[in-house]
């Protein structure tokens, strides 16, 4: 499996998909309570732009715009991210 494909396979079946949930789950909380904090706010807004970032990087590989180099560098990202 090339980096390319461990990139994708990591964004689809992970990153993207706990992004979703965690995103889900703060907007969950925000219909409960009614509120958010800046801090909450904040984090949301992060994981946003994350969730976009994740799309625009499928979006390159699906259009063969990204080399191996790359998709290594940005595996190697990803899993430290995953893992802290």
């Amino acid at each position: 499996m090339t980096k390319i494909e461990q990139l994708k396979n990591l964004l689809e079946n992970e990153i993207i998909q706990d992004l979703e949930a965690a995103i889900d789950e703060t907007f969950q909380m925000v219909e409960k309570e009614k509120t958010i904090s800046l801090a909450d706010r904040e984090e949301l807004e992060e994981m946003q732009e994350m969730h976009q970032e994740c799309r625009d990087i499928l979006i390159e590989i699906e259009a063969n715009e990204m080399d191996e180099e790359e998709a290594g560098e940005l595996l190697s990202e990803l899993v430290e991210l995953k893992t802290e």
